[in-house]
């Protein structure tokens, strides 16, 4: 059973982000010299998109939904969140329904968990910990599974008081302190002992993963990072750039490890694409501190690639949770590259308007449309490993020196005199400079070029 909240706060901000999107879209149309913006309204953030993302959570949790209950109120419940009257309508409805679990789209706080499990026979998990719980489903490595465990501890750390009879709590005179308390004292030391066991083998990995990063930038290969909301499509969008047949999946928060592949751009410059577990809004803080070690990437990267959902009718609203996230990251500055997927779902008259994004780069990970526009965008926003041109002068027996050059650059022109070979390469300041000693050098007498 879903019990969806909102309050009229969020409400006004609900509003104030659905003006901003408004606002933006009417001054594109009017750069573009339209008169209207036909098939735009103002549900694009709704609140019925926000109750169909925690429809899809429960699923990709792999519950089945018995009921829906909707609560409106002017602010949260101190006692129960939902107050007295929706409580009891709560509790009809789970004893009609049979209903094994109730799920609410907020945060709960220890008093208001414990207040609500004590009127109802079955357990109630708030939106945290359903996260929390669909990141321990998909988490495959030890690494994954070391960082949900770290946050998910962190999350429980705080509501061990009071849950369960056993660990209620008990009167402090002669005669009551019982194994209520013991219990909790021991539960809490047993888990701030896995905390710290935890920590220390992602210490080791972040060591590792420091080494084998140093080992990388020893050969300069910049690094260019996928980040988005969940379920925009990154995962397909990596496939489609890097063939590198990683899992795509409709559910959310089906990546959670970092992927790293090569790539090699239109200039010939290689670079590591990665792949980031997705945002969402409301993300707990928790998992976003637990997962610093696979977010390392992201800080890293030269470049970030915001993938964003085009046909999602909450994209604003998305693209504003995400660089929420980026800016606990500390990362909110760095070049950032927008990409609109998912454009073969977005109708005609619509995919206009979004060409008025000036910024963002249309494309199709399944259709494979857009990706040679968004590899020169890359190529162009990438600074690091400059692209210069260089004529070379080497010996045809310098056959690995020539391979290397053709397989890493772009040859404009190549001609052979003798046992000579002379050509002009276009390509990475660190590939043409590792073979300086084959530089030409412009002759200023005849407007030629010369050896060194």
């Amino acid at each position: 059973m879903l019990v969806v909240v909102e309050f009229s706060g969020e409400l006004r901000e609900r509003k104030q982000l659905t003006a901003a999107a408004r606002l933006a879209r009417t001054a594109a149309a009017v750069v573009a010299g339209e008169k209207d913006l036909p098939g735009y309204t103002a549900s694009t953030l709704n609140f019925d998109a926000s109750r169909a993302e925690f429809e899809e959570l429960a699923r990709s949790a792999g519950a089945t939904i018995a009921a829906i209950l909707i609560q409106r109120r002017q602010k949260a419940d101190p006692f129960s969140l939902v107050g007295q009257g929706k409580l009891e309508e709560i509790v009809g409805v789970v004893a009609s329904t049979n209903a094994s679990l109730v799920l609410f789209d907020h945060d709960l706080t220890p008093s208001q968990l414990r207040n609500i499990e004590a009127r109802l026979p079955c357990h109630v998990i708030d939106r945290s910990q359903l996260i929390l719980d669909i990141f321990a489903r998909h988490a495959k490595t030890s690494e994954g599974q070391l960082q949900v465990e770290l946050a998910q501890l962190e999350y429980q750390l705080p509501r061990l008081a009071g849950r369960g009879r056993a660990m209620s709590q008990l009167g402090g005179g002669i005669g009551t302190r019982g194994p209520g308390e013991t219990q909790l004292e021991t539960d809490r030391r047993k888990i701030n002992l896995r905390l710290d066991h935890i920590k220390t083998q992602l210490d080791a990995v972040r060591r590792i993963r420091h080494q084998q990063r140093q080992r990388r930038e020893a050969v300069p290969v910049p690094v260019v990072a996928l980040v988005g909301y969940t379920n925009a499509g990154k995962s397909t969008l990596f496939n489609a750039l890097t063939e590198a047949g990683v899992l795509e999946s409709a559910r959310m928060f089906a990546t959670l490890d970092p992927k790293l592949r090569q790539l090699q751009l239109p200039s010939r410059r290689k670079i590591l694409l990665s792949d980031t577990v997705g945002f969402i809004r409301n993300l707990p803080h928790t998992l976003v501190t637990s997962f610093r070690a696979t977010l390392e990437e992201v800080e890293r990267a030269e470049i970030l690639l915001h993938v964003q959902d085009a046909a999602s009718p909450i994209r604003e609203e998305q693209k504003i949770q995400v660089e929420k996230v980026l800016a606990e990251l500390g990362v909110s500055t760095k070049p950032m590259i927008q990409v609109l997927n998912k454009a073969d779902l977005v109708p005609a008259q619509e995919l206009a308007h979004l060409s008025n994004d000036c910024e963002a780069i249309r494309v199709s990970s399944l259709q494979h449309t857009g990706l040679e526009k968004l590899l020169n965008a890359i190529d162009t926003a990438l600074v690091v490993d400059p692209l210069v041109e260089t004529s070379f002068r080497l010996p045809q027996s310098e056959g690995a020196i020539l391979a290397s050059l053709e397989g890493g650059a772009i040859i404009d022109e190549k001609r052979f005199e003798g046992n000579l070979v002379f050509l002009r390469a276009r390509g990475p300041a660190s590939l043409l400079d590792r073979y300086r000693r084959f530089h030409m050098k412009p002759d200023l007498s005849n407007g030629r070029v010369s050896a060194k």
